[in-house]
């Protein structure tokens, strides 16, 4: 966690100080359940609660300093609560082993942080619609392989991210909603010292599900695919960035991010304006997708337990989240502003001369009567030419003054089939699947 890339919001639900607050609860919402029970004196769970209202926040420096030498931190934390509370904390973790604490405790803070997640994909979909729509009909190139293809709009390209991160959405809540399950079961999982109801309330309370089978920890198969999917939405996000990039670039300049006024590209060359946003967010993705693979790793843990995983998820719990919540904020704000150039998306599509179309001309040869493969060389060598004059030359005027394509096609037909505006004639249809 680099507070470069962090944002106070999410980087608080790692805080310590949070954490002990939602072991404090898990705990106390246990010995009310045992205390219904009749396990433990209803006096003594209420006195619980009473004592940490007037004590207020924890005394990290204290309860470092129990862990120090008890080297156990949920005993290190009990200790420091009995310190706090008085003779009836001995009824805390009646039954409980660290577990229970730790792997609920974990399940909320995924959860919380997934909230945020959600929230800041909501505001990046939010400014790709409107974008989307701003440019709905702005015509520009598409490419394969980096090469000229055929024409699209660049309301198109937007609206493909926002299906993409709309799914992204999808698979965030179905992961949050997953991973938040509560154990509340005792050493091993068997309830033998602690009735399942406990379980259930503790789960209420904190906005959780009972986990039907915890052995003495949660599956981890849960938490590798919550942060899978942070992993899919990051590489989502390098996607974006990635083509922002390109369209950047000095020979394309369809798009760049915005260059505020002040901002400096370069120590050394005053004219430059880096694409330096997108840039950061390809790396983040890679952090962000760099914890994926140790999430996976974590299922296979010995027997009932051990804890193999707690040190790997002490890392990637709060980098993961915080470094996602930054790249999806940043990511945001590069398409709010990103400045976009119509013109010269104009000027690249007729760039080559008018090849852009030749699958048009080639589809209507075949529906004249010519094979496909004549239909194509026939077309192809017209291409080249335009290909190799980088061009200067127009695909247009070669096919009218070819004998071969003249003899199938008329000229008016042939003419017929640089028409920009049959590209898009579906782009409707595309936006009303995508918003609706």
């Amino acid at each position: 966690m680099i507070p470069r890339y962090s944002r106070p919001q999410m980087t608080a639900i790692w805080d310590p100080q949070t954490r002990f607050r939602i072991w404090f609860e898990i705990e106390a919402h246990a010995t009310d359940a045992l205390a219904a029970l009749g396990v433990v004196p209803k006096q003594a769970a209420e006195r619980i609660w009473e004592a940490d209202k007037a004590a207020g926040d924890f005394d990290i420096a204290r309860i470092d300093a129990i862990e120090a030498e008890t080297k156990h931190d949920v005993i290190a934390f009990l200790t420091h609560v009995s310190e706090r509370t008085g003779p009836e904390a001995r009824f805390l973790h009646q039954g409980m082993t660290s577990s229970d604490v730790l792997d609920t405790c974990l399940a909320v803070q995924l959860k919380r942080a997934a909230d945020i997640l959600i929230d800041d994909l909501d505001q990046l979909l939010a400014v790709l619609k409107r974008r989307a729509e701003e440019h709905k009909l702005t015509p520009t190139i598409g490419r394969s392989h980096g090469i000229h293809a055929e024409p699209v709009t660049f309301g198109l390209k937007l609206a493909q991210a926002y299906a993409e991160f709309a799914r992204n959405r999808t698979r965030l809540i179905a992961a949050r909603d997953d991973v938040a399950t509560c154990a509340i079961s005792g050493a091993v999982g068997t309830f033998a010292n602690i009735d399942p109801s406990v379980e259930a309330h503790v789960a209420n309370k904190l906005g959780l599900s009972v986990e039907p089978v915890s052995t003495q920890v949660i599956p981890r198969d849960r938490h590798a695919m919550f942060f899978a999917t942070l992993g899919v939405i990051a590489s989502s996000i390098e996607r974006l960035a990635t083509e922002v990039r390109h369209l950047q670039r000095t020979e394309v300049l369809e798009a760049e991010e915005y260059f505020s006024p002040g901002q400096k590209g370069s120590s050394a060359m005053p004219h430059k304006r880096n694409p330096v946003l997108t840039e950061n967010l390809t790396g983040l993705a890679r952090m962000v997708r760099g914890y994926v693979t140790p999430a996976l790793e974590n299922v296979a843990l010995w027997h009932e337990r051990d804890i193999s995983h707690s040190s790997v998820e002490r890392y990637i719990g709060p980098d993961a989240t915080i470094t996602l919540d930054f790249a999806l904020a940043r990511l945001t704000g590069v398409m709010d502003k990103l400045v976009v150039y119509p013109a010269r998306m104009q000027k690249n599509l007729d760039r080559m001369g008018g090849l852009v179309h030749s699958q048009r001309v080639l589809l209507a040869l075949t529906q004249a009567g010519v094979s496909r493969e004549d239909s194509y060389r026939l077309v192809q060598r017209n291409a080249m030419k335009v290909w190799d004059s980088d061009g200067e030359l127009s695909l247009l005027d070669l096919l009218k003054a070819d004998a071969e394509v003249t003899a199938a096609l008329p000229v008016e037909e042939i003419e017929a089939k640089f028409d920009l505006d049959y590209h898009l004639k579906h782009v409707d249809t595309i936006f009303t699947r995508v918003f609706g």
